[in-house]
């Protein structure tokens, strides 16, 4: 069996249990347990993946909620399986609901990036790459036949795609051609490697002497992305050697929790100032300076632009009765921020 078969089908099973669950934990997993074996029995078959789009597998199994635990509770059947198999699963995209019928024809196409990055103590960049979605949302009467296309696809490296996508018509010319599944899906990831530039820097500085250290942190604008910077905040873990800290910002609010996590929420930047903290950070008796430096985590969001400089050429639409509405939006985020102190 090729190793990646097992991988996928691995993420695949993680993606549907989180989709019907709500979320994937151990919790969750155990009050549900019904349900998640219904779903293994269904998404794989004698040892081989058989059904595994989720849009489908809601036409098999409900997803749980109180109604359906109550009636399992009174009449004794815990079964959700529904006893007539869905059409969709005769067809060639058994992706998609079959033939279904909406007033208000209409598909948004999202890209979502994540910002990774690492910078040193002194500033410079090691490395800045972002991983991205293109995230659909699909309302489309009968069998719908889409073509996306890009701007600049040659910036684009391990990509992925959702089954729904024609493989040869990317191979040639890097364009999309699919039949989508109806509501929302993510169509294809990416990622973009080697960037130069960050939209914010955050400085730390750090100096200790008798048994006291010196904390002081400035965030600002290194790049200006031309759109909003917002969801602004600052993570880090104090070192264990630390007994007490005392920090205070002139933006935001700062908190540390009882396991020395401490968290500086700026939210936007100011124009007026640049935010800062400082504050002293007492060490254990005995030592004298500090020697494990903590890492800090820079979190923020920038809706309406993809800071990998991908852009959407086009969104052509075939064989549906009306003219469609096509709605497209961008988000980036940070991803594993990373700066060394």
């Amino acid at each position: 069996m090729p190793p990646l078969m097992g991988i996928e089908f691995l993420c695949r099973v993680a993606d549907v249990l989180a989709d019907y669950l709500g979320g994937l934990n151990e919790d969750q997993i155990k009050d549900n347990f019904v349900i998640v074996y219904e779903l293994l029995d269904e998404m794989i078959d004698n040892g081989f993946p058989l059904t595994t789009e989720p849009n489908i597998l809601r036409e098999m199994i409900a997803a749980p909620n109180i109604v359906s635990k109550m009636l399992s509770v009174v009449t004794g059947n815990s079964s959700n399986v529904n006893e007539t198999l869905p059409a969709a699963t005769a067809l060639c995209v058994p992706w998609r609901t079959s033939d279904p019928k909406y007033a208000n024809n209409e598909v948004y196409v999202d890209l979502v990036e994540e910002m990774d990055a690492i910078i040193n103590r002194d500033g410079t960049l090691v490395k800045c790459e972002i991983y991205g979605e293109v995230q659909v949302n699909s309302h489309l009467s009968g069998l719908p036949d889409l073509t996306l296309s890009f701007a600049n696809p040659s910036i684009l490296d391990d990509v992925r795609f959702h089954p729904c996508v024609r493989y040869r018509p990317w191979e040639s010319h890097q364009i999309l051609s699919f039949v989508p599944p109806d509501g929302q899906f993510r169509l294809m990831s990416y990622r973009v490697k080697k960037l130069k530039s960050i939209p914010l820097y955050l400085k730390p500085q750090l100096t200790s002497d008798a048994g006291t250290c010196r904390l002081s942190l400035l965030v600002g604008m290194r790049n200006d992305p031309g759109k909003t910077i917002d969801s602004i905040d600052v993570q880090f873990q104090l070192p264990p050697c630390i007994s007490n800290a005392d920090l205070s910002s002139n933006c935001g609010t700062v908190n540390i929790l009882s396991n020395k996590t401490c968290s500086w929420i700026i939210g936007r930047i100011p124009k007026d100032k640049a935010p800062s903290l400082s504050g002293t950070l007492v060490l254990e008796s005995g030592l004298q300076r500090l020697h494990v430096f903590p890492t800090f985590q820079l979190r923020f969001r920038i809706m309406g632009i993809a800071l990998s400089g991908l852009q959407i050429d086009k969104l052509d639409l075939k064989n549906l009765p009306h003219r469609p509405y096509k709605g497209f939006r961008a988000l980036t985020r940070a991803g594993h921020y990373e700066v060394r102190a």
